[in-house]
């Protein structure tokens, strides 16, 4: 495949270059390591370039550049998160095939995934110069088109569902995205995925026959693909009954199951949040708290947290928060292999895997330091202190109930 040639006619003739890739067969790993990875590797290259070295103008403060380390680091996050994403809108796409009147094939899904994402990728160039970001904005609009344009000839959709097939994919890829970034930047900080999981995504798409670990990023993948097709197949008996209904309920349970990898996870009640939590940690004593469980339809979490002070210059904040409705993403997170290791003038922050619980930490010489675990892939433990140094909020936090926390994983998933 030429991959210039390639990009460039489904760019410029989409429609009759649609024609021509549904007639192919190409291999899954091929695709990946012949389009998608050379692709997101050039947004990837020019993001660092444009963020580490030209740097983003900001009025009156001058210009702004983020450290090479952590320019690395995303570009390493963007070209993991370009294959995740295929893999992924692939996923979706087959999935919603049969309510729209679309024939399922894994294989053509993915090729439309695939291909609609080229504008993005060519548009990532323009990164270079940060002032020139905004044009990705286009090449992803563009994206969406092209989507429009593939779905009927490769997934064999009747025309006049098109418009419906693609609003529900791009809606469970907006959300997808959305959710993703945001348990990310949460819970992990400047911390990528590690390339662990790249190589699991590539490797299992290859279409062996080796068995897959169900704990394992692709077998939380495929246990998401097959809760949504289950979704579909509801959805479908909904709209030959005239369900409107029914089929709203299972689009729903769908998106449920992107976000819960696989299962529908209702959070822990807050009464079961709050015992948690203690009358002292790190030695000082406990001035305040609350509780709260919050969020809209499916995407629901929970959170426990409290202030500490000893009344002089010692204060730490504790935070306890059953991720629930997106605890399948930050699964999917954690099972990437998370590493990194950052030190600065100001200190330092670290992101590792200790004892199979994925730990952050962080550490300023102004005084305020973080300590941060992820606990059954569900729950986030955080501490964050002033005037206390991260061992001391380590060893606070390892003084918690964890394993009664870790006991309760299961409690609210319905598979």
């Amino acid at each position: 495949m030429d991959i210039i040639e390639r990009a460039k006619k489904i760019c410029l003739t989409p429609q009759t270059e649609w024609s021509v890739i549904s007639a192919e067969n190409t291999p899954a790993a091929g695709l990946i390591t012949g389009y998608v990875l050379p692709l997101a590797a050039v947004g990837a290259v020019a993001g660092l370039i444009g963020g580490s070295l030209v740097g983003q103008t900001v009025p009156f403060l001058g210009t702004y550049r983020t450290s090479l380390t952590a320019g690395l680091g995303i570009a390493v996050f963007a070209v993991c998160t370009a294959v995740i994403g295929v893999f992924v809108i692939s996923a979706i796409i087959n999935a919603l095939a049969p309510t729209f009147g679309a024939e399922k094939n894994s294989a053509q899904a993915l090729k439309v995934a695939v291909y609609s994402f080229t504008p993005v990728w060519v548009a990532g160039v323009f990164q270079i110069l940060p002032a020139l970001g905004i044009l990705a904005v286009l090449g992803a609009l563009y994206g969406l088109y092209l989507l429009y344009l593939g779905l009927p000839p490769l997934m064999k959709c009747p025309q006049e569902k098109a418009v419906g097939y693609t609003v529900v994919v791009v809606i469970s890829a907006i959300v997808v995205s959305l959710v993703l970034g945001a348990v990310s930047a949460t819970i992990f900080g400047r911390s990528m995925f590690g390339a662990g999981g790249l190589s699991g995504a590539i490797g299992g798409a290859s279409g062996t026959s080796a068995q897959v670990d169900p704990d394992s990023a692709l077998g939380r993948l495929g246990q998401i693909g097959q809760a949504i097709e289950e979704s579909a197949r509801k959805a479908e008996v909904a709209e030959q009954a005239g369900d409107q209904a029914g089929q709203a309920a299972a689009a729903l349970e769908g998106l449920g199951a992107i976000l819960g990898g696989g299962a529908r996870v209702d959070p822990l009640d807050i009464d079961l949040l709050k015992p948690l939590v203690p009358e002292t940690f790190a030695g000082l004593r406990r001035t305040s708290s609350n509780a709260e469980k919050t969020g809209l339809g499916i995407i629901t979490v929970s959170k426990a947290e409290a202030t500490y002070n000893d009344g002089a210059e010692k204060r730490a904040t504790l935070e306890i928060t059953d991720t629930g409705g997106v605890s399948g993403l930050m699964g999917l997170a954690s099972w990437m292999g998370v590493q990194q290791d950052r030190e600065t003038d100001d200190g330092y922050e670290r992101t590792r895997t200790v004892n199979g619980r994925t730990t952050h930490e962080k550490s300023s010489r102004s005084g305020d330091n973080e300590f941060a675990v992820v606990i059954g892939q569900r729950f986030m433990v955080s501490a964050r202190g002033r005037g206390l140094e991260v061992d001391a909020l380590r060893a606070a936090v390892s003084d918690l109930d964890l394993g009664k926390l870790e006991s309760m994983k299961d409690t609210g998933v319905q598979r």
